[in-house]
């Protein structure tokens, strides 16, 4: 797999802007990023707290203009890399954080209308 996000950074190199990592979808949604063979999970107000107590931090990353966070996304629990089976709960958790987040792009916002004067 890294010899195929180094080809995909080779092609796009006249852009001048590529992302280093890959995603994983599921059902059309990313849930995860990988970055240098670290894998970040989908997280949103209802996951953020499970992160932060297994002292997990969110994917950061350098731009021009400074440091950046993405608090979207955190860095997954070393020990799931060893439990397929609570990594894969970690996962659906993650691909439901990507659905609200979906749905809530969808959901178009409505402005509060102007009080009228009386």
């Amino acid at each position: 797999m890294a010899e195929d996000v180094d080809r995909i950074a080779e092609l796009f190199a006249g852009f001048g802007r590529m992302f280093s990592g890959a995603g994983v979808f599921a059902d059309g949604l990313m849930i995860a990023l990988v970055v240098d063979g670290v894998v970040y999970f989908k997280a949103d107000e209802r996951t953020i707290a499970d992160f932060k107590r297994e002292g997990r931090t969110p994917f950061q990353y350098r731009s021009r203009d400074g440091a950046r966070t993405l608090r979207s996304y955190w860095r997954m629990p070393e020990r799931l890399y060893d439990d397929p089976d609570e990594l894969a709960e970690w996962a659906r958790r993650a691909a439901d954080c990507a659905r609200r987040a979906d749905a809530a792009k969808a959901t178009p916002r409505r402005k509060a209308k102007p009080r009228s004067k009386t």
